[in-house]
């Protein structure tokens, strides 16, 4: 086929292969190779009843589990797309993402509008399992992201659904064959979406949490021998801040490889894990965005020759440029474009349009090279706060915070000043062993030791809600907008 190997012959293969071997784990069972097939098999019968086809998108709107996998699995053999979407969006975005994909199934939620759905929890026990006529789909994903304009769009992979397309990227990222697979967060976001598949498809038994808990991810590391784990740095800060006697009864042995990508790593969480895991190199840090025009990446004996740094581009180009779009030099903050090698496109929007520039894409992110090639990423110029004239960077705010044992998260963005026209507040989720009496003038002065004084939050807001998504990233300016009315 001159599309590649269909991805439903690598499962074949799996299954045959080693049909007992366990596929996949959920918090409710688990499902052998040979299972998987077949039950995704049978799913795709039904789903060709419903009258999925090639091309069609199939929205899954289902929390982590063995279905979600299931549901992706058998759009692959009808040639259909996966579109992974929350299963906990409230009915108006779910209408506004189902009116831009388009689906000719959502399974998990009713879209309303009278298109076909399923509920998710359909019996694949029984019925017609016969392997269905092997096709290659015109692409293996479409989630979605809201992106920095916080309006919703699908972001169309450019690979079309084969194993060669697929597994591509599988040894960059360290994703061998027959590992095991711990995946800690909600399948609607790309990257533990994307690693649980091609896991998946690389013989792994893939493991999947359901609500993120820091002492069950380490219990599900021991109790597997996880070989792979994927986490983002709320997570990692969360698994250090565990009491001692918790951690230091953690078994992470098994571990070759702790990938972690979604937001910037504060440098205490990123020392933490290095000094915690068998060797540096176990850690490996991603840079790119879902598009994936092109990434870098770095591992931990690298990061302590260059601390902050997200590493050196692997795959396509990528190029730091001024306001006038020329080339700055090594050390010079820009923002930063992407190309990918070649004249492959590796995605396609619907419901946006690309940043594009003579060939160039943005994804609205600012950093800078050094002189050996090195990326530094810096807080996008819509974050940066100009306090009496002076640039205060809100990830280094955060980052100061967030080494009080007491916080789990910080956010900090700029308010409306009469006299330096804008002052820095923070806005800080305090919690976990530490809870007790810490106030917003002990965190002030907490941090006046690690940052310059026009730097350090005039104001701070205590609260115990969660400031990041699951991905680990928050957004500055709706937390902005909704606190400019009081500031005013």
């Amino acid at each position: 086929m001159s599309d590649g190997t269909a991805l439903a012959v690598r499962l074949r293969e799996l299954a045959a292969a080693a049909p007992d071997a366990v596929a996949l784990t959920d918090e409710h069972g688990r499902v052998t190779r040979r299972e998987l097939d077949e039950r995704s098999t049978r799913l795709a019968r039904r789903f060709a009843g419903l009258g999925v086809g090639h091309g069609d998108f199939v929205s899954i709107a289902l929390p982590n589990g063995i279905r979600h996998v299931e549901c992706s699995l058998a759009a692959w053999k009808l040639g259909a797309v996966p579109q992974p979407l929350s299963h906990r969006l409230p009915p108006a975005e779910l209408a506004a993402l189902v009116e831009i994909a388009d689906p000719a199934l959502v399974v998990g939620l009713d879209p309303g509008d009278g298109r076909p759905w399923l509920t998710g929890d359909e019996d694949l026990t029984t019925g017609e399992a016969t392997p269905l006529p092997d096709v290659v789909g015109p692409s293996w994903k479409a989630p979605t992201s809201g992106g920095s304009t916080g309006r919703p769009k699908l972001i169309v992979a450019g690979q079309v659904a084969s194993v060669e397309a697929v597994l591509a990227r599988a040894p960059l990222l360290r994703i061998d064959r027959d590992g095991v697979f711990l995946s800690t967060a909600p399948l609607y976001h790309n990257a533990p979406y994307m690693f649980s598949l091609m896991a998946l498809l690389q013989g792994h038994h893939v493991v999947l949490m359901g609500r993120f808990d820091a002492a069950r991810a380490l219990d599900l590391v021991a109790r597997h021998r996880a070989t792979w784990l994927y986490v983002v740095p709320t997570m990692m800060g969360r698994m250090l801040r565990l009491p001692a006697a918790v951690r230091e009864a953690a078994d992470l042995s098994s571990l070759r490889t702790v990938l972690h990508v979604g937001a910037p790593c504060p440098p205490h969480v990123k020392r933490g894990w290095l000094d915690w895991v068998a060797t540096p190199e176990t850690v490996i840090e991603l840079y790119s965005g879902t598009e994936a025009q092109a990434n870098c990446m770095i591992d931990g004996r690298e990061w302590l020759e260059r601390p902050g740094s997200v590493g050196r581009v692997q795959r396509g180009r990528m190029s730091v440029r001024g306001e006038d779009f020329r080339e700055l030099p090594p050390g010079e903050v820009g923002e930063i474009w992407m190309r990918p090698d070649g004249e492959a496109t590796t995605y396609r929007y619907i419901g946006a349009e690309a940043r594009e520039r003579d060939g160039w894409e943005s994804l609205g992110d600012m950093g800078s090279f050094d002189a050996d090639g090195y990326l530094f990423l810096a807080d996008r110029q819509t974050d940066m706060i100009l306090v009496g004239g002076a640039n205060v960077y809100p990830a280094e705010v955060e980052s100061a915070l967030c080494e009080h044992p007491a916080v789990l998260s910080a956010a900090v963005i700029g308010l409306p000043d009469e006299d330096y026209g804008s002052v820095v507040h923070g806005i800080v989720q305090v919690g976990g062993n530490h809870d007790g009496d810490v106030t917003g003038e002990e965190l002030r002065e907490f941090v006046r030791g690690r940052l310059a004084p026009y730097k350090v939050p005039r104001t701070v807001e205590l609260t115990a809600d969660p400031l990041r998504d699951d991905a680990g990233k928050v957004r500055r300016s709706a937390l902005r907008e909704a606190r400019l009315p009081q500031a005013s």
